[in-house]
């Protein structure tokens, strides 16, 4: 990683994707390179293709340059520009792996955006889009973003084949609030969506009992939703999957998810999920591992004030996000042991001054 005035220089095709986010936030020129230029097969994926191809979409004036062994790129952001946007996902991702990204830049485009965005719409990858409905967006109203936020599941596809789509509504704001969220609070309720597919339709029920059979001993508010697709609305491959989710008394959300593996019964994958919700609950905070880039990147461009959150151990993911977040913006995070602090507990309190980042993009309209 290096600096050269407004570009900053990266190595190597991980942390793509918060990069080019950054990059487009910041409104500083990004350059990456030795994209697996060790691999047998070097360059860009297509998914990465595609990505870069939504974020042209969903921008204006954003100059993408690819060598020609697609071994490098360099983006050059414009504004963002939301409005009408539909887009193709590649079938080697899901559309999670698309959508995570523009959550991030819809609130600060110059229009509301309306994306429609078709491909897989649960796989092991990414998040599903069931967990960014009931997760995600929830985390992203924390923040003052609420009004006309939405995403509708029109047709859901498993892979390989696919033939999901989803809506993503997004409202603008010109600031982001400030965030202090420090009690986790005590869990309260579970909720869950088992859908299936092109299967019997009894998989969805097998899986809500094999996860009801472990967390009836925790907590009696338990509700396991059944969603069943049929016809042109289930997509073109057979599938099915469980996502749950653990909310607190202070809406702290703790989320897991499993998806059916190939001669893997229901019951499996629903334990698979249910021990991993419960896994993610001990890990403790007031949010869970797969929202930490998406809340601290939200406190980063918050007002000019402290913000804090509780959360657990940083994964290598949002470490390395940190340290991009440094050269970005300038903005580090003191990171202390959460209150009150016994032996076991791993949670942490991250703190930082808001930029008071303002929509640029919608100052202009």
């Amino acid at each position: 990683m290096a600096h050269s005035g407004s570009l900053i220089h990266f190595s190597g095709h991980q942390y793509l994707r918060n990069r080019l986010v950054l990059s487009i936030l910041s409104g500083k020129h990004v350059r990456v390179d030795k994209i697996r230029s060790e691999d047998k097969n070097p360059g860009l994926r297509d998914f990465e293709i595609s990505l870069l191809r939504l974020l042209e979409k969903v921008t204006n004036g954003t100059i993408i340059e690819i060598s020609v062994t697609g071994t490098a790129i360099l983006l050059k952001p414009g504004i963002i520009l939301g409005g009408p946007v539909s887009h193709e996902c590649p079938l080697s991702r899901s559309i999670g792996y698309f959508l995570e990204p523009i959550i991030m830049l819809a609130p600060f485009a110059k229009k509301p955006l309306q994306l429609t965005l078709r491909g897989i719409t649960t796989d092991d990858h990414d998040l599903s889009v069931d967990l960014i409905r009931t997760v995600s967006l929830p985390h992203v109203q924390l923040f003052g973003i609420s009004d006309g936020l939405e995403l509708r599941i029109k047709k859901r596809g498993s892979p390989p084949s696919g033939g999901g789509e989803i809506q993503f509504l997004c409202p603008v704001v010109k600031q982001v609030k400030t965030l202090n969220f420090i009690e986790p609070g005590k869990i309260k309720r579970i909720r869950g969506i088992a859908h299936a597919v092109r299967v019997n339709p009894q998989f969805s029920n097998r899986m809500i009992e094999a996860s009801r059979s472990v967390l009836n001993r925790y907590i009696p508010d338990i509700y396991l939703y059944s969603d069943v697709y049929k016809g042109e609305e289930s997509g073109k491959s057979p599938g099915y999957a469980l996502s749950l989710l653990a909310e607190s008394t202070t809406s702290a959300i703790h989320c897991s998810e499993a998806v059916s593996q190939p001669g893997v019964p229901p019951e499996d994958i629903a334990l698979h999920a249910t021990r991993a919700l419960l896994d993610e609950i001990k890990q403790g905070g007031c949010v869970d591992r797969k929202h930490q880039t998406l809340v601290l990147l939200m406190m980063v461009l918050g007002s000019e004030d402290v913000g804090r959150c509780r959360m657990g151990p940083p994964t290598l993911r949002t470490i390395q996000f940190l340290r991009d977040v440094k050269d970005f913006f300038g903005t580090s995070f003191k990171i202390v042991p959460a209150e009150p602090s016994d032996a076991s507990s791993t949670e942490l309190v991250y703190s930082c001054y808001g930029s008071g980042y303002d929509n640029v993009s919608r100052r202009l309209a």
